[in-house]
């Protein structure tokens, strides 16, 4: 039993001034180094660059990643020292949780209704704007 892969959710801040696809690496990586150590990785998302609360390391941004892993828990230690050593990545937090939640995160479902919310609007003022022009 001592070779059981527990889940955990893990979340990390990669610092503000790489790109995006710098990140896409990193997160790759990660993933990599969670399948070297015998862990497996469900859902991947990337939240963006987002406002941090407070500084962190200079850092007033970061670009935000949650990986749902599964991992033995002897290897969670080792995960957080290699990216401990990793100078892109300012924090992370892995989390133990009874089960992966496959629906999307509150961050992604937040932007993805922001989004369609905006998407009506802008829909509603082109109409309202070429019927404005016809008129004319």
């Amino acid at each position: 039993m001592a070779n059981a892969l527990r889940t955990y959710e893990h979340v990390l801040i990669a610092r503000q001034d790489i790109s995006s696809q710098q990140v896409d690496a990193l997160v790759e990586d990660v993933t990599r180094t969670i399948q070297s150590l015998g862990g497996q990785v469900g859902k991947t998302e990337i939240w963006g660059l987002r406002t941090l609360a407070y500084r962190i390391k200079k850092q007033r941004k970061g670009h935000y990643a949650l990986l749902n892993i599964a991992l033995p828990p002897e290897q969670v230690d080792e995960l957080a020292r290699r990216q401990g050593i990793n100078e892109d990545i300012i924090r992370f937090k892995t989390i133990k949780v009874e089960k992966w939640d496959e629906e999307p995160s509150p961050i992604l479902a937040r932007r993805d209704r922001e989004e369609r919310r905006r998407a009506r609007r802008e829909g509603r003022d082109g109409e309202g704007a070429d019927l404005g022009a016809d008129q004319i």
